[in-house]
């Protein structure tokens, strides 16, 4: 058993029999009372983001988990289909459990993570950053490229759609920020 005193940002905990990992702390101590520790956590389930808070030196539980890279092969109704790179081994995912699942192309490396114990699929993560081609855009008007905080839609080669500045043209290729699905540069 560990205490508040070990939490670090992306651990894995077990708490009310489901899996959280970290997103955020705080440790507060007050002029007055105890201290205590306020967390984000991700509900690795569901994706959900809840407050907690622990007081200080509570007990909890962490989770082994272990990170695998994986292959993206194909979709179907079952979900979809990964190829581990190393060993070939496949598995099938909920497209629930993949973060920005719209943004992965066909054959994109992603990291999957596993309860050790268990050996069952917590979540799985694209890359930070992911080079598009953009299929469809409206055309910039003159005069208005040379603003670059104006934003317009973009249609990527996934279907997905993602805000780009003015002077982005269809066919151009551009880099994407996975965590927050913003245009990042456009590449030559």
């Amino acid at each position: 058993m560990a205490t508040t005193a070990d939490i670090k940002i992306g651990a894995c905990i077990e708490l009310d029999g489901k899996t959280f990992q970290i997103v955020d702390f705080q440790h507060v101590k007050p002029g007055k009372g105890p201290a205590f520790v306020r967390t984000k956590l991700k509900n690795l389930e569901n994706g959900r983001v809840l407050d907690n808070t622990f007081s200080a030196g509570a007990k909890m539980e962490f989770v082994r988990v272990e990170r695998r890279p994986y292959q993206f092969t194909y979709e179907d109704d079952l979900g979809a289909h990964f190829m581990h790179t190393e060993t070939f081994e496949e598995i099938n995912i909920d497209k629930a459990l993949i973060t920005n699942y719209d943004l992965m192309a066909d054959g994109q490396i992603v990291e999957v993570m596993f309860h050790t114990e268990k050996e069952t699929v917590l979540s799985a993560e694209l890359p930070a950053i992911v080079d598009m081609e953009v299929t469809y855009t409206e055309p910039g008007i003159k005069g208005d490229t040379a603003s670059t905080n104006s934003l317009k839609p973009a249609t990527v080669n996934t279907g997905a759609t993602v805000r780009v500045p003015l002077f982005i043209n269809t066919g151009d290729k551009i880099r994407v920020d996975t965590r927050t699905r913003e245009y990042v540069e456009r590449i030559k």
